[in-house]
């Protein structure tokens, strides 16, 4: 993120609000045929003045947000972050919320469901926006070439970016083809304000924002189609920990981040001294133990510098996803 866009979150107290500020701010993973994540422009919130308007009247009455979020918070992440952009395309000054996790049917069967349906206040054409929250580790050894969007997987191993993309491009987005979506979505298609939509057309999103950790000991190549501007981190097994602490700067200090809060970065009062996260670490590994995330933040000739880690068991990864079937590629 630009200096301007840390700037606007450094007023941001309310966790939820920060998040908020996050998704709008934060680039997508990768660039695809689809169209990216909604613009701050299709939002009505293109310059920072209406931007930090905007994050000020949630700060100021975050009710809203907060029963929109409701129990997500102690849930999967990706029904949290759902939950944000649905709340963002309803009071964005630029867009309206149609629909979300609408539900389609051929008979008794359910084909799939539509993450968001929304549309801009001066255009009535629904748009179809798939959404997901991606936190990748890339594998110097792995699957595929060293491009390959396989090697970048989650931190449980369940999952790829590979896998991911080939869904949302393969089925998610392709559901506004079929008749049966487009008829259930025709009674969101009349919006009061300004009429029916010419011709019913549906435009399609991906918005899939999150951040790509690079492994510490080694470089590693981008994977195929990332962003230019993807957000970035690093990843490191616990047994190097140490190595890679002695090379902080003095005073570095550090968060452990808890989902769902793994989207905006705490603020700098939430950093406690390096030591202290340290102490919990080596407990939390002294018996097999699943990844932990943490932010670092020290100082540099620029100013304090923000940056990314995921602590991994000695053992990790104990599953690694296939690839897509080569003939199923889009």
């Amino acid at each position: 993120m630009s200096q301007d866009d840390a700037a606007l979150l450094s007023h941001c107290h309310h966790p939820l609000v920060r998040d908020l500020a996050w998704i709008v701010m934060a680039p997508d993973l990768i660039t695809t045929a689809w169209a990216g994540r909604p613009s701050r422009e299709s939002l009505g919130l293109e310059d920072d003045a209406r931007l930090a308007s905007y994050l000020t009247e949630q700060e100021a009455n975050p009710q809203g947000l907060e029963r929109r979020v409701g129990n997500t918070v102690d849930g999967r992440m990706g029904h949290y972050h759902e939950r944000l952009w649905q709340f963002l395309l309803d009071t964005a000054p630029g867009t309206r919320l149609l629909a979300s996790n609408l539900r389609i049917h051929f008979g008794r069967r359910t084909l799939g469901e539509l993450d968001i349906l929304y549309r801009r206040r001066d255009d009535p054409c629904p748009v179809h926006l798939e959404v997901a929250i991606k936190f990748y580790l890339g594998l110097p050894l792995g699957p595929g070439p060293i491009d390959g969007q396989a090697r970048w997987i989650g931190p449980g191993g369940a999952d790829s970016l590979a896998t991911k993309r080939e869904h949302l491009n393969r089925h998610q987005l392709r559901l506004t083809e079929r008749a049966e979506t487009r008829h259930a979505i025709q009674q969101y298609t009349h919006p009061r304000d300004m009429g029916p939509a010419p011709d019913f057309a549906i435009q399609r999103q991906m918005a899939i924002p999150g951040v790509l950790f690079y492994p510490w000991h080694v470089p590693m190549h981008a994977p195929v189609e990332s962003a230019r501007e993807h957000l970035r981190g690093h990843w490191l097994h616990w047994r190097d920990w140490r190595r890679m602490r002695d090379g902080l700067t003095a005073h570095t200090r550090a968060a452990w981040l808890v989902k769902p809060h793994w989207l905006a970065l705490p603020r700098d009062e939430a950093f406690r001294p390096l030591q202290e996260v340290e102490s919990r670490l080596a407990q939390h590994f002294s018996r097999p133990a699943s990844p932990v995330q943490i932010a670092l933040l020290g100082a540099t000739a620029h100013g304090m510098h923000r940056r990314r880690l995921f602590i991994v068991d000695d053992s990790w990864p104990l599953q690694v996803p296939l690839p897509p079937r080569p003939d199923s590629a889009g």
